[in-house]
């Protein structure tokens, strides 16, 4: 069904990048999951005024909570999508992860009342009203809440919405939640034996883990984490397929909401070109990230010696050392000058977050052993760490 909607309700509803269509899905999703919720509470709310059965009342209340769920993803998703401004000159792409972490604390809430409703069940058992029609209910409700999981799921994976997977989650904790209901129904109607709170304690925390596996995908782009490989490689290959760059470091990607970025970098050229060409070429290289990847991006520009040969020897050397240390130190920014005493090599090494080595120790490894080839260097080494 939200397949149709969608080619019906949005202009290039296949263009999942673009903002206007992201909230376009946003809506579309948000009113499909509050019109679904709100059949499901009202069912839910008669079945059980008509047969007396609190846990089918129940969860009738906890369809009306996840309507509200699909109204905040909704609004954060829109209030997302609004432009930039003088106060917040970077977008409002952010909100959108806000969203998310809402709907997860949501979950968490709810599997918290869940835990203190089981307990309290396991410690003073309520008698369980068995009725069919309220069974019936109840499976109905589980197909359409795992409906709800799925369309919001790929939808989410789609448009790359940590709101709209929040609220997937939500829906599936719901179908379990029910599930569990049902069990305990089946379990009594079979045997007479009330299992239902211990039933509600395991299905509570299977719910608290969905919550806070959600809240971690929204909290970690709020906090700041490391680009996507492919993304990075992209953008690799798209700076070193320009004749003329040598090299690329120090990528940066500032993440602002989904679509959102702030690209900046080094980029190597050769010294001896001229500084008007360099200047194009770091020019055409900005708009070229800014079009392809729709962000703001940043270059400066690092001269490198491509035709000094005592140059390109100690860098060899220098790689060869490093290499030696680890494998996974990579070196960039060489540049050599000759002092009254000592010959300088001044470098940066990128030296990964998983290496047990200390940076200072990096340094220390990396001087004593280019002292030794030749007692007349110095390394002057500034220790970076990979941000992509």
């Amino acid at each position: 069904m939200i397949s149709l909607l969608s080619r019906i309700f949005i202009k290039n509803y296949n263009s999942y990048s673009d903002p206007a269509v992201r909230r376009g899905y946003g809506m579309l999703t948000g009113i499909m999951g509050i019109v679904l919720n709100l059949i499901l509470f009202g069912v839910k709310l008669f079945a059980g005024i008509l047969t007396g059965a609190v846990s089918v009342t129940a969860d009738a209340i906890n369809n009306l909570s996840d309507a509200g769920s699909s109204v905040i993803t909704m609004a954060g998703m829109r209030m997302a999508g609004r432009p930039a401004d003088k106060d917040h000159p970077f977008g409002h792409g952010r909100i959108e992860y806000v969203a998310g972490l809402i709907v997860s604390m949501v979950i968490i809430i709810m599997s918290y009342e869940l835990a203190k409703d089981s307990i309290i069940k396991i410690i003073t058992p309520e008698e369980i009203v068995f009725s069919p029609m309220s069974l019936a209910i109840l499976g109905a409700s589980v197909l359409v809440k795992l409906y709800i999981c799925l369309y919001n799921r790929k939808i989410g994976r789609l448009i790359n919405s940590s709101a709209m997977k929040a609220t997937a989650m939500d829906s599936l904790s719901d179908c379990i939640s029910t599930a569990a209901v049902i069990a305990g129904l089946v379990v009594f109607a079979l045997f007479k034996l009330n299992v239902d709170g211990y039933i509600g304690v395991v299905v509570a925390l299977f719910i608290l883990k969905t919550g806070i596996e959600a809240a971690k995908e929204s909290l970690t782009p709020l906090i700041g984490e490391r680009p996507d490989q492919q993304y990075v490689n992209e953008i690799y290959s798209t700076i070193m397929s320009y004749e003329g760059v040598v090299g690329v470091h120090d990528l940066i990607v500032h993440n602002y909401g989904v679509g959102a970025n702030i690209i900046s970098l080094h980029a190597e050229i050769p010294a001896e070109m001229g500084f008007m060409e360099a200047h194009e070429l770091i020019d055409i290289i900005e708009n070229d990230l800014k079009e392809k990847y729709a962000s703001i991006a940043t270059v400066h520009m690092d001269p490198v010696e491509t035709n000094n040969e005592t140059a390109k020897h100690y860098k060899e050397l220098a790689a060869k050392i490093i290499s030696e240390i680890s494998p996974e130190i990579t070196m960039h920014d060489f540049r050599m000058t000759d002092g009254i005493k000592y010959r300088n090599l001044i470098f940066d090494v990128v030296v990964p977050y998983s290496l047990k080595i200390s940076d200072d120790e990096v340094k220390r490894l990396i001087s004593e052993k280019l002292r030794n080839e030749d007692e007349n260097l110095n390394a002057v080494v500034t220790v970076d760490k990979e941000m992509a």
